[in-house]
Formats: structure tokens, C-alpha cells, sequence
């Protein structure tokens, strides 16, 4: 009998991204973010830390912009293990590319900040507090956007002998049009467990009792259809931790009916909004 839910060693893989902008796409990733080049094949860039990827930029400036009620990525997380590294890291961002700062939060669970990429894509850079330290009532994590100073916290954090610093996809949050269709994809053919259900406009979703590896919104797109080509996101990785957890949950998605891709080293689908998800092994 296959488990109606993703095992608890679940984790993000790589994000892809579809640019127009090759060079000035991998100047911030690396540069800024401080990512570092795996490999590059013909239009395609991977960047990753400890030869483990995180990122992957594919050229293809024949595609535009979407709209911005249109489904699609609504930020990607890139996690630090202590608050000295995401200060270097926000330092980085902050010191060349000085305006594409969108904000900072303390969400209980976790402290991030906000940026936008020379493309306009999200980004979330976060440090994760302890889980002895996150709250859970009602079988839902306590999470809220509370303020967090930019600098007071680099003041405090900021460790100027750091030159450089790990990270790794924490989560991804996706725009979508409606919370029920995601908690019907995400969740009950999916696999992954509600952990919040932010007034039935966000929704928050993980594996193993992490706070989310996933996050949907309708904040901008309520409604939207499914996706036309387009730059921004091209694909979604999750990794489990073996090759059979990967066929036991593709066998549970044709037993939903979803149409999947199998190529022998993971499958892969679409969301109901065209958002491409790729499920493999770590």
C-alpha cells in the first residue's frame, strides 16, 4: 500500500529559472547570493554550493515577462545556518544591488529578508530559529510577519572575517489561482501536510514537520489559469530521500489520474496552473 504522505526526510531540490539575461542572472547569483558555477552546458547554468545544485538558469530570451496576476514563482528560499551567514549574505545583496531590497520580517519560526533578482523574481534569504522554539497550536505552526530592523540586525550578526556562505532551497513559494485547487494538488495527491492555512489566502505545506518546504498565495493571481511560457520559473525539485520513494508517490499520482513523466531518474508533472514539478532522489 502506497503512503499517502511524503516522507519525512524530504527536502527541496534545485529551482530552474527561465532568463533573458544569462550573464547578469549568474553575476548575482554568484556574486551577490554567493552561489558558485557546477556546471554550464550549452544555454544552461548550474550553481550550487558544495557541488550540490540549488540553482538553475536556463537561457531563453525569446520568452517574456509574465503578468503580474499570473501564476507562477512568488519567491525562492535560500537557507542559511546561522544568523552570521545570512547577515554576510544580506550584506552581499544589499551592497550591490542596493535597490532591489522588498522588505524583512520576523515569522517566529524563522527571520528573512526580501529581494528581487535583476529579473524581478523573489527572493527570500532566511534563517531558520530552533524547532524547540516554533509553536504549534491546532495541529498548525504559529507563524506572523512581525518587524525585523535590517540594521540592527546586520550590526548584531554581521561577522566581517565570513567571505562567503553555504545555502540551500528551504522552501518555494509558488503565486497560484485558488488555496483549495493547491490544497487539493499539493496535499491530498501530492503528499505534503498542511502546516497553515493563512486565511484562505496562503497556504502552507511540508514534509516531517519542517515549517514549509512549499507555500502557495493568491495574493496577486486569485483566479489565475494556467501559465503560458513564459520567463521566471521553470521548475520546482523536490528531492526524497531513495529512488522507491519516488515511485511509490508517482504510483499514488496515476492513481489520482494526474499524467506524470517518468525518465527513469524522477517524474515529473505539472500543478494545476502549469507550474512544473519534479520529484527525485537526494
Amino acid at each position: 500500500m502506497t503512503s499517502l504522505t511524503l516522507p519525512a526526510e524530504t527536502s527541496m531540490g534545485a529551482v530552474t529559472l527561465m532568463v533573458a539575461n544569462l550573464d547578469a542572472m549568474k553575476a548575482y547569483y554568484t556574486g551577490a547570493i554567493g552561489l558558485e558555477v557546477i556546471a554550464e552546458t550549452g544555454n544552461s547554468t548550474i550553481l550550487g554550493t558544495d557541488r550540490k545544485p540549488v540553482m538553475i538558469l536556463q537561457h531563453n530570451p525569446a520568452l517574456k515577462h509574465a503578468g503580474q496576476h499570473e501564476a507562477g514563482l512568488f519567491h525562492s528560499a535560500f537557507l542559511y545556518k546561522t544568523e552570521a551567514d545570512l547577515a554576510w549574505a544580506v550584506a552581499s545583496v544589499a551592497s550591490k544591488h542596493n535597490t532591489s531590497f522588498t522588505g524583512s520580517a520576523d515569522h517566529l519560526v524563522s527571520k528573512a529578508f526580501y529581494f528581487n533578482d535583476p529579473e524581478g523574481n523573489g527572493v527570500e534569504l532566511y534563517f531558520d530559529r530552533d524547532r524547540t522554539d516554533w509553536s504549534w497550536k491546532h495541529g498548525q505552526i504559529e507563524m506572523a510577519t512581525l518587524g525585523l530592523d535590517p540594521n540592527a540586525f546586520l550590526t548584531e550578526n554581521l561577522n566581517t572575517e565570513i567571505t562567503a556562505a553555504a545555502s540551500t532551497i528551504g522552501h518555494v513559494h509558488l503565486s497560484v489561482g485558488s488555496i483549495a485547487e493547491a490544497q487539493d494538488f499539493y496535499v491530498s495527491k501530492l503528499g505534503f501536510e498542511t502546516t497553515l492555512n493563512w486565511g484562505g489566502t496562503a497556504l502552507f505545506v511540508s514534509a516531517g514537520g519542517y515549517h514549509h518546504h512549499m507555500a502557495m498565495n493568491v495574493w496577486q493571481s486569485r483566479g489565475a489559469g494556467r501559465r503560458q511560457p513564459s520567463l521566471g520559473l521553470g521548475e520546482v525539485a523536490i528531492e526524497l530521500p531513495s529512488i522507491d520513494e519516488v515511485a511509490a508517490v508517482g504510483e499514488r499520482l496515476i492513481l489520482a489520474g494526474l499524467q506524470i513523466q517518468d525518465d527513469g531518474k524522477g517524474i515529473a508533472l505539472d500543478d494545476p496552473w502549469g507550474n512544473k514539478v519534479r520529484i527525485l532522489a537526494s
